[in-house]
């Protein structure tokens, strides 16, 4: 017995032993995850900052103070700028490491790393669409650039300084959790942050749901549907913008194409994504007559915060506002003379060619009438407690074949053997850009900064204190037939390539319109007089022209009319369809109680997606409910993967083609109306808000329903910020969902003295335990902004000034 007792405690020992020392599923090594020398005690922070600091780094050249706010925004004076950015280097990542290397892994394909074989997918999907091979391209742009190199390089080797001055103990929470450590960064680190940005506002595809429709249904209905300029449209450049410029020819269509658009015997909504608000008024309509602009970029929301407050002066530069974590320069901001914004253009610059192999080796394609090679790139795929998996890549002449029969998409917007053809894939450095943008004194400089632009596409709107403003859907678009990409093209045609690019110069831009402000939302880019193509959808008119409805009207604008502006809930969207679905609804067949008194409601509402209005929360899933009654029948499960037609095209056949042939439900016998789906939609919606919430009350209120909260990047528990109860939807201003939205609300009033606003949903630090993790969460809830604390020299006297670092060789 006791011998028995003994090898039961000598084997609970171990396993004790090896859970204390070894990452066990999710959870960290025990042992040093809950050591008081190395554990996560030592992540814990305190709120107040020590007055004066004094350091001492290998790296700089000469003396850089870096003062910091109540925020704990740092406020870089540096005497040279390779000093500044290498201190932009060192503060970024003493705030955000962990995000910075996660997010980077994320880009390059090498989560298995860290996580283990779940991660194996998503890492070959990062490898197979030529993540690292577009940073590789990039990093050689950047490279090419004298001052491209020396930013990059002084950024990479602050952030290496602040790494190597670490000890296990000091590691953020999340390697702890995670039990992994942070390696060396690398200038290609920096270009993969720039690629993952480009992969999410400008990576998606439609290409492939739509070659399905045109097989399904034919040109014809495609074109009815999937209209190339949409019913109701108010576009970033105002209608009547002359173009002032010679037009270079555009391509002509290629024969397999044409003949895929003529053929009408063919073999067997959109949601809305990332979208962005930006305006800038002329001091013609201020209070101080000098002009203001505001900037709100949508994201998918995080903590840590995807943006990094900064400011940075040299000799050269006096800048402030977000960063991104990884990469240097200020993205969106203002200096003392200009301020600048972006939001997503939406260019159709990822096209997939079909590619027909000569044999199963797959070391040839045939291209141009002719058999071409095959390029092979190996991906060594890491994977944490197993062996490392070795994928090959195949790449043609038009980018890498991302999957091949019989591998199953990531993605099921990926065909299969076809070669992706990506702008994120070419030789680019957007690093210049922000360079001269950060330095730039007037509208001839902005102008000259936007050249050097590649991706992903942005509207950049601007204002400077020569009172001028200006909006540029800007990148670098390639030189396209109309249509050319909207559905998968043939990989052996030549023609079928793209044939150039659209002169940086000729990118559509309006400078001092005579209505005296300009913006944009995500929608057209231009009329349809703009002599080339730049995609064939954008986002939906409704915020777009809700912004221009107001600015119009305004007079006399302040800081605070435009930050109102920003937390506008009304809807356009329902104040067009709402009227005419509740007169077809059928109230003889309302019978529950929550159905009548939501009619009531309903027939009542204003429009705004306010947090307390229950109205709100019936009409959206009243809508959703009916646009899947209009169109699941026909777009699920027919042929391949498909999508619905726009929130455009169903507004019109609400209100305009009531009697289409899409409003019948094709999987019933019964002939359906307008009239039925409405009302079954209606009773559906209110039998569904019952289930899940209960009889109508506080529960129903869209703020609840909507469910707003900041997860966590890695989605690690209790590291997301509280619910939040705050208004919004997609097509408001205040395009606020669960957990995407407003990812920095900004607004800048230039002048002699620049006054700045501005707020994330987030803080500084990247560390749950810091008060400064999430400090600024419940002032952008509530839509309001911080002051920005904008410096003009070292000894500015400013009492929101809290503590002071400097660092000496």
């Amino acid at each position: 017995m006791k011998i028995a007792k003994a090898v039961i405690m000598l084997g609970v020992s171990g396993a004790l032993f090896y859970i204390m020392n070894n990452k066990t599923g999710p959870v960290p090594p025990l042992g040093s995850f809950l050591s008081p020398y190395t554990g996560f005690w030592q992540n814990a922070e305190k709120k107040s900052m020590p007055n004066e600091q004094n350091l001492s780094l290998p790296g700089v050249k000469e003396e850089v103070k870096i003062m910091y706010d109540e925020n704990r925004i740092p406020h870089i004076f540096a005497k040279n700028d390779y000093d500044a950015y290498f201190a932009q280097g060192y503060v970024t990542a003493k705030d955000r490491l962990w995000q910075m290397d996660f997010q980077t892994r994320f880009a390059g394909g090498r989560i298995s790393e860290v996580v283990g074989e779940k991660a194996i997918e998503l890492d070959r999907y990062k490898r197979r669409t030529g993540m690292m091979y577009g940073a590789e391209q990039s990093l050689k742009g950047m490279m090419e650039n004298p001052k491209s190199r020396m930013v990059v390089e002084a950024y990479t080797a602050g952030i290496n300084a602040y790494i190597t001055s670490l000890s296990p103990k000091d590691y953020p929470i999340e390697f702890k959790i995670l039990d992994y450590k942070p390696e060396d960064w690398t200038p290609l680190k920096c270009a993969l942050l720039l690629k993952q940005m480009t992969s999410t506002l400008a990576g998606g595809s439609d290409d492939f749901y739509l070659t399905n429709i045109l097989k399904q249904y034919g040109p014809d209905i495609v074109k009815d549907l999937f209209r190339d300029y949409p019913f109701r449209e108010d576009p970033i450049i105002p209608v009547g913008t002359k173009w002032e410029f010679n037009a270079l020819k555009v391509p002509t269509p290629s024969q397999s194409f044409l003949a895929l658009m003529t053929d009408s015997i063919r073999p067997q909504e959109k949601i809305e994504g990332i979208g962005s608000n930006n305006w800038a008024v002329s001091g013609s309509k201020t209070a101080t007559g000098m002009p203001i602009l505001a900037n709100d970029p949508h994201l998918d929301l995080t903590l840590p915060s995807i943006w990094y407050q900064i400011q940075i002066v040299t000799p050269t530069v006096n800048v402030y506002g977000v960063s991104l974590p990884g990469s240097p320069h200020v993205i969106i901001g203002f200096n003392k003379d200009v301020s600048w914004g972006v939001t997503n253009v939406d260019a159709d610059v990822l096209d997939w060619y079909q590619v027909k192999f000569k044999d199963n080796k797959k070391e040839e394609y045939w291209f141009n009438n002719k058999w071409n090679k095959v390029t092979k790139r190996i991906e060594t795929i890491g994977i944490r407690g197993g062996k490392s998996i070795i994928d090959t890549v195949l790449y043609t002449h038009q980018g890498p074949v991302t999957y091949i029969a019989p591998q199953k998409p990531f993605n099921d917007n990926i065909p299969v053997g076809t070669a992706m053809r990506w702008i994120a894939h070419d030789k680019s450095d957007e690093l210049s850009t922000f360079y001269k943008l950060n330095r730039a004194k007037n509208y001839t400089d902005y102008r000259e900064a936007l050249k050097l632009y590649t991706a992903p596409a942005q509207n950049f709107v601007f204002a400077d204190n020569e009172n001028d403003i200006a909006i540029t859907p800007n990148g670098k678009y390639p030189l396209k037939w109309k249509d050319q990409g909207k559905f998968v093209l043939d990989g052996s045609d030549p023609q079928n390539d793209w044939q150039g690019w659209i002169p940086a110069e000729q990118n559509p831009t309006v400078k001092n319109p005579t209505r005296g402000f300009v913006s944009s939302a995500n929608q057209s880019s231009t009329d349809p007089t703009y002599p080339y193509y730049l995609n064939w959808e954008f986002a939906p008119y409704e915020r777009g022209t809700r912004i221009n409805q107001r600015l119009a009207k305004m007079n006399n604008i302040t800081i605070d009319s435009l930050r109102n502006l920003q937390n506008d809930n009304y809807s356009v969207h329902a104040e067009n369809v709402r009227t005419t679905m509740l007169s077809l609804l059928d109230q003889s067949q309302l019978s529950k109680k929550e159905e009548i008194e939501s009619y009531t409601l309903v027939n009542n509402w204003n429009n705004y997606y306010n947090a307390n209005e229950i109205a709100a929360t019936v009409f959206e899933l009243w809508y959703n409910e009916l646009r899947d009654a209009i169109w699941a029948d026909e777009f699920t499960g027919k042929g391949g993967v498909m999508r619905y037609p726009s929130r455009d095209r169903t507004v019109q056949i609400i209100l305009n083609e009531q009697n289409a042939r899409w409003v019948d439900n094709i999987n019933t016998p019964k002939k359906e109306t307008l009239t039925d789906l409405i009302t079954e939609s209606y009773k559906k919606a209110i039998d569904s808000l019952t289930k899940k919430y209960g009889t109508m009350g506080d529960n129903w209120q869209w703020g609840k329903v909507k469910n707003t909260y900041v997860p966590h990047l890695a989605k690690i528990p209790g590291f997301n910020s509280k619910r939040l109860f705050n208004g919004g939807s997609k097509a408001s201003v205040n395009a606020l969902s669960e957990h995407n939205g407003p990812s920095w609300r900004m607004v800048v009033q230039l002048g002699k003295n620049v006054k700045a606003f501005g707020v994330y949903p987030g803080g500084q630090s990247g560390n749950p335990g810091s008060w400064y993790y999430d400090n600024m969460i419940d002032t952008w809830s509530d839509g309001k902004l911080n002051e920005l604390v904008y410096l003009l020299n070292p000894t500015d006297k400013d009492k929101r000034i809290l503590s002071t670092l400097t660092i000496k060789k």
